[in-house]
């Protein structure tokens, strides 16, 4: 059974319990099996040798969660292609493509981690009560290794993405 932390974050004030460790800067990146549709699946090994920003948000349908990805496409613009910018979610993969269409969202990769919760439980952001990922940001360089990370403790707040963003330039 992996490590349960209860109040480890909150929805409108009301506490949640996070599945998975707290994972910090210096640890080494874990794997992840999360879906591109509903039959291919990637994992971290798919982005070797690459700087990773995942921006993982509860759903794309939401206004905190629509306005964290279109400012990482934006930024990933600027970043290079030695960086692989990803959003993971538990939405299905359908509404994930619907959501990218309908936003032009054409520089992140949307991820979905529905089928194994593998991503949430690996990163410590699996939410006990709704089955969904935990707001949350982890850059890792091109070695696997944690350069950054930000748990966001109330679910509706928005990441710092200046911080997030620089994090990934000072390893471009």
């Amino acid at each position: 059974m992996s490590q349960e932390r209860a109040g480890a974050a909150a929805f409108k004030g009301n506490p949640l319990t996070l599945i998975g460790p707290e994972l910090k800067v210096g640890d080494k990146a874990p794997d992840f099996q999360v879906n591109k549709t509903l039959v291919d699946s990637v994992s971290l090994k798919d982005y070797a040798g690459k700087i990773k920003l995942i921006s993982v948000v509860p759903s794309i349908d939401t206004g905190v969660c629509d306005a964290q990805t279109r400012r990482f496409n934006e930024a990933a613009a600027t970043l290079g292609d030695n960086v692989a910018v990803l959003t993971i979610s538990a939405d299905l993969p359908f509404a994930q493509a619907r959501w990218c269409g309908a936003a032009g969202i054409d520089k992140v990769e949307l991820l979905s981690d529905y089928k194994l919760k593998s991503f949430g439980e690996a990163y410590g952001v699996y939410i006990k009560e709704f089955g969904l990922d935990m707001r949350s940001i982890f850059i890792i360089d091109a070695n696997d290794t944690i350069q950054y990370v930000e748990y966001l403790a109330e679910m509706t707040e928005h990441p710092n993405y200046e911080a997030a963003i620089n994090a990934t330039k000072a390893l471009v």
